[in-house]
């Protein structure tokens, strides 16, 4: 018997505002994504991607359809279940979110502290880092790094804490073509060796080779790849 899918969606729709100002995003949106696949999502701007990506971290409610991550219904979850759904995800944004006053180590560390005071937590940090080029910055505070190397750090954030699903918007938005493709080929071993699913928006054709699946959205509807 074949693996229950990472995430299942149907017939999702979502919109913003109310009355004559309500405006819908997304209309019947249908996907499935399988455990330890690296999936990405294209689309120009405004075509719901991001609300997509949202609406399946956990970041906003369901209102009508279902979406199903990790096996757990989102329609009318509890902000309970989403808050201990969203401690199984990374979460990567264009917008690094680094706390300016603590060091590289310190700012991965939080990916940790989450799931309350963990032993080698440090250690883990370190090799994260390392993993991502930064063995050298780890004592360096966001002021001291490049954008690129911001990005980086919180993408070892996210990764820390081995994540069952990664959850990236445009993640490789602020770093050159070699740093890019190092990160998302991370993000490849990570889905192969440990089972991580990685769903990624992005406008980044340099790493589409590297992805399973590539689910293209235009309108706020899935148009190829659902």
């Amino acid at each position: 018997m074949s693996a229950p899918p990472a995430i299942a969606v149907t017939r999702l729709n979502h919109a913003f505002g109310v009355g004559e100002a309500e405006r819908q995003v997304l209309f019947d949106v249908a996907l499935e994504i399988p455990r330890g696949a690296l999936v990405v999502l294209m689309g120009a701007s405004g075509s719901g991607k991001t609300t997509l990506l949202t609406l399946l971290g956990c970041l906003r409610e369901v209102q009508q359809g279902s979406v199903r991550v990790l096996g757990t219904e989102l329609n009318d979850a509890s902000e309970q279940v989403m808050v201990a759904l969203r401690r199984r995800f990374g979460f990567i944004f264009q917008a690094h979110n680094l706390h300016e006053s603590l060091t590289a180590l310190q700012n991965v560390r939080m990916g940790l502290d989450v799931h309350g005071p963990a032993p080698g937590a440090d250690d883990a940090a370190a090799h994260v880092l390392r993993l991502l080029g930064l063995g050298e910055r780890l004592d360096y505070k966001p002021r001291r790094l490049s954008g690129g190397q911001k990005q980086r750090v919180a993408v070892a954030r996210a990764l820390v804490g081995n994540p069952e699903v990664v959850f990236a918007d445009e993640p490789t938005a602020a770093l050159d073509k070699e740093s890019g493709f190092e990160v998302v080929a991370l993000l490849r071993r990570l889905a192969k060796q440990r089972g991580t699913t990685t769903l990624m928006v992005t406008h980044d054709t340099r790493i589409l080779d590297l992805a399973d699946r590539i689910i293209v959205m235009e309108d706020g509807r899935v148009k190829e790849g659902g």
